[in-house]
């Protein structure tokens, strides 16, 4: 019997639609474009990856050319052990790399490791690399141009590789307009390379805009770094991060559960309006990971407002089976086992230093002092001074001061207080206390201090302030977290999701006395607040908890509200600025600085004082 096969149906399989889409094998040129779009989304993508690839080829000096901002040229010159003639085309093939063992792709030591790099530029652009192996008596080159390779060809070089990107997307035209402009783009690779200098402070870099032709400017240069790995790590930057920042920055050296981590961070009095000096490294690879960026804000959420950010450079080395470097395509992102370990490491690391340099005042302040009376004038750091009552407000309020530190003083005619206990004072006592001992109070706020080698000038209200939060915080550590129940308890609805995810942080939410509760379906019931909050909307709290959890799989609001209610309670119960304090009242407060950990800074991350030695003033005065 014969059947008719029905119109629309494939006479190669009949049960295939003729208008059904079929499967099939892209072609090696698609699917090289298809890696770049992953691999190289910009100029600095491939940057990065020709600078990774120099590192990898144990490099000692880098040079990195680029023209139009990246579009019109890229090239990367290194000195490292190049690649033999025979492998120039194999380097050029998809997933082809000297960097791992195809066998384990979780044990990774090296940067590059994909096999993606050099055919997706090459599928791109125009490509040339030029290379010279150790113990090799010529170089050898090798072009591809949008896909289509040339043959190897003899060539001049003395050692190491030469990579040379032109017109990048020319091949695929549509890409060059997601392209921003030339200055964008620049600044993007002047990123790129200062952060690949961080991780390499051993390696000597060089980047060049050669956008006008010849040898162009350059833009950037580190030269090789000297001595130990945290000695060339301080002086690397020094050099990228500027000398404010290396003087006003804290060495992080800390172990916990087989990680290390290492570098240095910014005191609270040293920090920024927005997180653009935050440089995160992974076995020496920089990355953006969100569990350690919320741990960075967790380890400062206590000396820093929420608008401030601090500077950092910190690594974590750990074993590379501990963390997945291979989850992004441009390996920007990392995953780690144990992701609590890494947070833990971060924030007491950070919290360990900072507690040591507890006392320590910037040096920001100073030099502006200084700078002042010098006849070369350079930028400082802004300096963030507390808000004081106009003099008027404080002529008007002076008397009704409340008593505490002083009694009421009639009469004062803004002329400098002399306290007489303290200038009576042998010369040599002050010598025995790190903030010296109480020689004045003037403006009524700042108290003057002489020191064994120089003053300390003590912002009164600021200092204070810290005081009283940190006498609070300990008190709730000790006494716990008051909850007040709620009459009736507040239902919340939320999505299946949501309910489960909140129950699970119901018993860490407990220890700060927010006590959660199922309530049946996908409410909960709120039947317990912290009662130094007041009264509170549950629903935006437990909204706002959430987001933390689903953004960083911790919550830190609740803690970081409680404690600035402490601060606010600090602030409102210190003593006020326009107070006038009597002498031993002054050398009370500093000797209380002085055992008060974190009392370098207020609340709010500004200092409480400054100090200049004996030398700074001799120098104002012309006596050295």
């Amino acid at each position: 019997m014969v059947y008719a096969i029905p119109s629309g149906m494939s006479q190669a399989n009949p049960n295939i639609s003729a208008n059904q889409p079929q499967i099939r094998q892209l072609d090696e040129a698609a699917a090289n474009r298809i890696a770049a779009g992953e691999v190289v989304e910009r100029p600095s993508s491939a940057v990065k990856e020709l600078v990774e690839n120099a590192i990898d080829a144990q490099a000692t000096r880098i040079e990195i050319a680029y023209a139009d901002g990246g579009k019109t040229l890229i090239r990367v010159t290194d000195d490292g052990h190049g690649i033999a003639q025979d492998q120039l085309a194999l380097a050029l093939s998809r997933h082809a790399t000297s960097k791992i063992d195809g066998s384990d792709l979780l044990n990774i030591h090296t940067f590059g490791f994909r096999g993606e790099a050099l055919p997706s530029m090459g599928a791109v652009g125009r490509l040339t690399i030029t290379s010279r192996a150790q113990g090799a008596d010529s170089a050898a080159q090798i072009a591809v141009n949008g896909g289509d390779i040339e043959s190897v060809r003899p060539a001049a070089l003395a050692k190491g590789s030469v990579v040379e990107l032109r017109d990048l997307f020319h091949a695929t035209p549509a890409r060059l307009k997601f392209l921003r402009t030339d200055r964008s783009e620049s600044g993007a690779i002047s990123d790129v390379v200062k952060r690949l200098a961080m991780a390499e402070p051993h390696i000597g870099f060089i980047l060049r805009d050669v956008s006008g032709g010849g040898e162009g400017r350059i833009v950037f240069r580190a030269d090789p770094c000297n001595g130990d790995l945290f000695e060339a790590l301080h002086s690397r930057l020094r050099t990228i991060l500027g000398k404010e920042f290396a003087e006003n920055s804290i060495l992080i050296d800390a172990e916990r559960e087989g990680m290390t981590l290492t570098g240095y961070a910014s005191l609270p009095t040293y920090s920024r309006g927005a997180a653009v000096a935050q440089y995160l490294f992974i076995n020496g690879r920089p990355v953006k990971d969100k569990v350690l960026i919320g741990a960075l804000r967790a380890a400062y959420s206590d000396f820093l407002s929420r608008d401030r950010y601090p500077a950092v450079a910190l690594f974590i080395e750990c074993d590379p089976e501990r963390v997945d470097v291979n989850v992004h395509p441009a390996k920007a992102e990392v995953r780690f086992r144990e992701p609590g370990v890494a947070r833990g490491l971060l924030v007491s690391g950070l919290r360990h230093a900072l507690a040591g340099a507890g006392h320590r005042a910037s040096s920001t302040v100073a030099d502006a002092t200084l700078g002042a009376f010098r006849p070369e004038q350079r930028p400082t750091a802004p300096i963030y001074q507390m808000d004081r009552p106009s003099q008027s407000a404080l002529r008007v309020n002076h008397m009704a001061q409340q008593q505490g530190f002083n009694d009421s003083v009639t009469g004062y005619s803004g002329r400098v207080e002399m306290p007489t206990d303290t200038v009576q004072l042998d010369e040599t006592s002050h010598g025995d206390h790190p903030l010296g001992a109480a020689r004045a109070q003037v403006h009524e706020n700042y108290i003057i201090a002489q020191t064994n080698d120089g003053m300390v000038i003590v912002d009164q209200h600021a200092a204070h302030e810290r005081l009283v939060y940190e006498k609070l915080k300990k008190q709730m550590a000790q006494n716990g977290v008051a909850g007040q129940a709620l009459l009736i308890p507040e239902i919340v609805e939320l999505s299946e999701s949501d309910r489960q995810t909140i129950l699970d942080a119901a018993s860490q939410l407990a220890e700060f006395a927010l006590v959660i509760e199922e309530f049946g379906g996908n409410a909960v019931a709120v039947r317990e607040t912290p009662a130094i909050l007041g009264e509170v909307n549950a629903k935006a709290m437990l909204h706002d908890i959430l987001d933390e959890l689903s953004d960083l799989n911790q919550t830190q609001s609740v803690k970081d509200k409680i404690e600035a209610i402490l601060s606010r309670v600090a602030c409102h119960g210190s003593i006020r600025s326009g107070r006038i304090m009597r002498g031993e009242e002054m050398n009370a407060l500093l000797r209380e600085m002085e055992v008060t950990p974190h009392s370098g800074q207020c609340n709010h991350g500004r200092p409480t004082y400054v100090e200049l030695k004996l030398s700074d003033i001799e120098r104002l005065f012309g006596r050295t």
